[in-house]
Formats: structure tokens, sequence, C-alpha cells
């Protein structure tokens, strides 16, 4: 109906948007806000015949997709940022517009949505991002990479080996987790974790940030 348009509008969306950034502490740009939304609404239009995400109404995205990535800004480190399992792009495009100065390779294995994520990254004219397709454990990039971010579901020792020959020294693996992964931190024998509590506006549930750095 009339409010369901509404409520996935550009205008509402913005707004919104706007709401959780100052929750966050973020100033971003129009131009920043403007493709953040569009981004949103491209995944909402590529979502129906494509599948990429599990949410489907773009009011719920904000938070959801967008605030959600947007946490993790003040824990980026270093000039280049890998987002392993990208998925739909997350939470690797919304930090590639929000943070400008640093650059993005967004890996994933899933042709579609690779292919998403190169249309986002054309479409929104992101010149710090690339869209790669490939297996983490058969990546090989020509550089190493100062931050590894993950909001991908492997456990969080299957993610640091992973990500430790693909990181540079001193680095940085962030891996996004709902409730606290007391038993995934356990199993991390050789390696400290730091836990992050984020709080993500307009989102109840648990958000919890994992830390761990390779020196």
């Amino acid at each position: 109906g009339a409010s369901m348009q509404t409520a996935g509008s550009a205008p509402s969306l913005s707004r919104s948007l706007a709401g959780g950034l100052t929750a966050l502490g973020l100033s971003l740009d129009a131009g920043q806000r403007e493709r953040l939304i569009a981004f949103l609404l491209l995944l909402a239009r590529w979502n129906r015949a494509y599948n990429l995400t599990a949410v489907r109404d773009p009011a719920e995205m904000v938070p959801r997709h967008l605030l959600d990535s947007l946490t993790l800004c003040p824990y980026l480190f270093g000039p280049t940022v890998l987002d392993l399992g990208t998925g739909a792009g997350l939470p690797g495009i919304p930090l590639a517009i929000a943070q400008p100065s640093r650059r993005f390779v967004l890996l994933d294995s899933h042709g579609k949505k690779v292919r998403f994520v190169r249309q986002v990254v054309l479409e929104l004219g992101l010149e710090n991002a690339a869209a790669v397709q490939a297996r983490m454990e058969s990546y090989l990039p020509r550089e190493k990479f100062a931050t590894i971010v993950s909001r991908a579901v492997t456990s969080l020792a299957d993610l640091s080996r992973v990500a430790g020959p693909l990181l540079a020294r001193p680095g940085r693996l962030l891996v996004m987790k709902g409730r606290y992964p007391a038993e995934e931190i356990a199993a991390l024998a050789d390696r400290e974790a730091l836990t992050h509590r984020l709080r993500v506006p307009f989102l109840d549930g648990e958000r919890h940030l994992i830390e761990i750095r390779f020196d």
C-alpha cells in the first residue's frame, strides 16, 4: 500500500540514515549520504531477482545494512581494506563510501553477488573500491592489506587462518558477530582478541566486533 512506499522512499530513507549517522557521531556529506541511499535502492531492486539479502524492506536495510556496517569506521586501520565474503557488498560498500581515502577490495566467491557489487561500484562511481571473485582460501593479492573486515558466518579461527597471509604487519582483522562468541574466542589458540560492543541505532539485539591484531 501507500504507507509501504513512503517507508521505502528516498526522502524517508535519508531521514532515517541522517538520524543514525548523528547517533554514530559520523558526519558524511550530502554526496556520501546520497550514495548510501542509492546503494540501498539498487540492493532492493536486484534483490527481487537475485535474492542477495534476506532483508526485503529498504527501511529495514538502513539500520541492518548501512548503520551496522558503518559502526566499523572508527576501527579501520591503514590505507587498504579487504572485505572477506562481502556478499551484497557488506560492510565494504558503505565503508568505501564513508572512507574515500582508503582503498577497498570486496571479495566473494559467488558470481551473482560479485556482479551486483561490480554494478554498484560502477553506478556509484566508487573509485576506491573493486570487486573480486575468488575463494578466500585461494585469493592471492598483489599486496597485503592493513585491515580485513568480515561480516561472514565463518568461525573466528577459520577467518584468522585465512586472513593471516593476506594481512600486512601490523594489521587488523575485524569480524562482526551478533552475540558474544565465547567459544570461538576460546578456540583462537595463538591470537588475542579484543572485543568491542557495538550499538547500532534503531536496532535491538547484541552486536560485537572482534578485533584480532597481527603485529
